[in-house]
């Protein structure tokens, strides 16, 4: 069956991490962590920043940007950047694809984007606002591609309070 594959370059939150992983979990995504690593994933650690569960994640670590492609050969990378022209929503999706996000403070390094310019995508938000929380923009592309998500004209029915929520686009 096909996964999708988050890619976090130099994650440096240990929190943020915490929370792709239990999407991943939740989502069956695979993760991937391009080291160096802001944080250091001791069972101590994964137990303080809320990663009970990492046990059930899928997740592979590797020494560098490097190390990554050479044990992903072939792999279709989209890189998530405030800097792309296309919009998420505006990409074909191929199964097994990989969303690369960068760290926290920088973002992606200029000189990967340059090499996969016509594969960045972003997130659409308001102009003053300089880019969303790590966590939420993977959420955002995970849920986006998770099977049976629909992107259209659909409604949360909430019965317990006799409620439709319209789901703006």
């Amino acid at each position: 069956m096909a996964k999708l594959n988050i890619v976090l370059y130099e994650p440096e939150i240990p929190y943020n991490t915490g929370n792709i992983g239990r999407t991943c979990v939740a989502t069956g995504t695979r993760l991937h962590l391009i080291e160096p690593l802001g944080f250091h994933l001791t069972e101590k650690a994964i137990k303080r920043a809320g990663m009970d569960y990492w046990d059930q994640l899928d997740v592979t670590r590797y020494v560098n940007y490097e190390d990554f492609l050479e044990k992903n050969p072939g792999a279709k990378i989209y890189m998530a950047t405030t800097k792309a022209h296309k919009v998420y929503t505006d990409v074909e999706y191929e199964p097994d694809c990989y969303i690369m996000f960068g760290k926290e403070s920088a973002g992606i390094p200029e000189e990967i984007l340059v090499e996969h310019e016509k594969d960045c995508m972003r997130i659409p938000m308001n102009e003053d606002i300089r880019s969303l929380n790590l966590g939420n923009s993977v959420a955002i592309c995970t849920v986006f591609n998770f099977p049976g998500f629909t992107f259209g004209n659909s409604f949360c029915n909430v019965h317990r309070y006799s409620t439709n929520l319209r789901v703006r686009h």
